[in-house]
């Protein structure tokens, strides 16, 4: 969301965010009100796993600008962008300027996906699933199950947080192998460079990372 980076999977670079401890193990599955909204929940990231399946499938001899421009649209859409930073902030992320707020949200958008961009590079038979049934959580949001099925290994677990917002459902986390929250391993990264050199430190780290991941193609 391959080789094994999948390549793949960054642990650190790949995307994602609530804490895990509130989500409950259980399929949600009462009237059919609330199964045409697991249906809905899923319908995302549906969409997600086809756009990185055929951004895997273009390969790394596709322009990395290319692939960045076809996946864009998708990653903005299904994902709460805006949701995804606050939570990986935190607290102080309501007392930032907002011109500072605007400029550290462009970054991490970049940064959002340009990660996927270069975790998901290559297709080597590889297949998504989506699970049928969504876990409740406590805060009224759902977690859609979904597994990147790999040819002669083993499957990977790969959950998203999903929020029901005025227009849709969106992504607000994602969870690797189930229970690593996306959100949490950013909390703690930014957290580091917030401190060093406050939102200015962020956001320049960010663009790194972005040059980084597309060998200076995105600037």
């Amino acid at each position: 969301m391959m080789t094994h980076n999948i390549s793949a999977i960054g642990r650190r670079d790949l995307l994602g965010l609530v804490i895990t401890a509130f989500v409950v193990p259980i399929p949600w599955r009462p009237g059919a009100a609330q199964t045409m909204d697991a249906a809905s929940a899923r319908m995302p990231v549906e969409r997600l796993d086809d756009a990185l399946l055929a951004t895997m499938k273009a390969g790394d001899h596709t322009p990395f600008a290319e692939r960045y421009r076809a996946l864009a649209p998708v990653v903005e859409q299904v994902f709460n962008l805006d949701a995804v930073l606050a939570a990986s902030v935190g607290l102080s992320w309501a007392t930032l300027p907002e011109a500072q707020k605007a400029d550290l949200a462009t970054a991490f958008r970049r940064y959002t996906i340009s990660s996927y961009v270069s975790n998901f590079d290559s297709y080597n038979g590889q297949s998504f699933q989506v699970l049928p049934s969504v876990r409740a959580v406590i805060s009224g949001e759902v977690v859609v199950q979904t597994r990147l099925v790999r040819v002669n290994d083993s499957p990977v677990k790969l959950d998203y947080v999903m929020r029901n917002g005025p227009a849709r459902w969106q992504v607000v986390d994602v969870l690797t192998d189930g229970s690593i929250s996306r959100v949490a391993m950013q909390r703690s990264d930014f957290h580091e460079l917030l401190v060093a050199g406050g939102v200015p430190a962020l956001t320049a780290g960010l663009a790194r990372k972005v040059a980084n991941l597309s060998a200076g193609m995105l600037g």
